[in-house]
């Protein structure tokens, strides 16, 4: 048997002639065991050590990949959400809202809570796409009656008076009635080019009178800086 031989092996090396065999065969099996049980601790320490970095790798790659991830979604937010509106007039919560590029009117005003009670729904066009700074008032169903009621007396008065300039309503005290003045009329206006002018027209026939003069800010193209321009110049009849 091998334990046998080494055993015998191992005497004759030492000189260990007086040694029992059984002892020497004792002796080799314990050597090999703990030759085994060395051999097993190292090769584990060492896969173990491999395993945890392997470990630590896919951990930390998981984690970069996560917050990239976020990091992107974030971004891309931020970039859908290029728009920004100031909602005002007869809504739930006017204010100034974030919206996302190609929102409607209708988007503007779900932002603001709705309408209020007052609203007169019907006076905007609410399929018509918004513009980044744009101001959205939304009139009272009161406001609107009154500016109707102010355009056809005005234009009354106007054309008893047999003034070219106010028969048709378009000049109201030397102010350019928005409500009545025609593209030509408007495009005397300071910043005003025949674009805009009939930007307007069209805004004012889609979408019913404007209830106030700061009502011509939903017109696109016309911010809070050209509307300072026009205030002291135009009236809505």
């Amino acid at each position: 048997m091998p334990f046998v031989e080494s055993a015998e092996t191992l005497r004759a090396k030492l000189h260990m002639t007086d040694a029992k065999t059984s002892s020497l065969v004792g002796v080799c099996i314990a050597v090999v065991i703990v030759i085994a049980l060395l051999v097993q601790g190292v090769f584990g320490i060492v896969s173990g050590g491999a395993f945890e970095v392997v470990k630590a790798d896919e951990q930390a790659g998981e984690s970069g990949a996560g917050a990239a991830g976020e990091e992107a979604g974030e971004k891309e937010n931020a970039e859908a959400l290029d728009l920004y509106v100031h909602v005002a007039g007869a809504v739930e919560q006017p204010g100034m809202y974030a919206l996302s590029e190609g929102s409607r009117v209708q988007d503007a005003i779900d932002a603001a809570g709705g309408y209020a009670d007052d609203a007169a729904e019907s006076s905007l066009n609410l399929a018509r796409p918004v513009s980044d700074g744009e101001k959205i008032q939304v009139p009272t169903a009161e406001e609107v009656q009154d500016a109707d009621a102010a355009a056809s007396a005005n234009g009354g008065a106007g054309a008893k008076a047999g003034n070219a300039s106010l028969s048709d309503g378009s000049v109201v005290g030397g102010k350019v009635n928005i409500n009545a003045a025609d593209a030509s009329k408007l495009d005397e206006l300071p910043g005003i080019g025949k674009a805009t002018a009939e930007k307007i027209v069209a805004d004012r026939e889609a979408n019913g009178p404007f209830a106030t003069a700061a009502d011509i800010q939903r017109v696109s193209g016309i911010g809070a800086k050209k509307y300072e321009q026009l205030e002291d110049l135009i009236c809505v009849g």
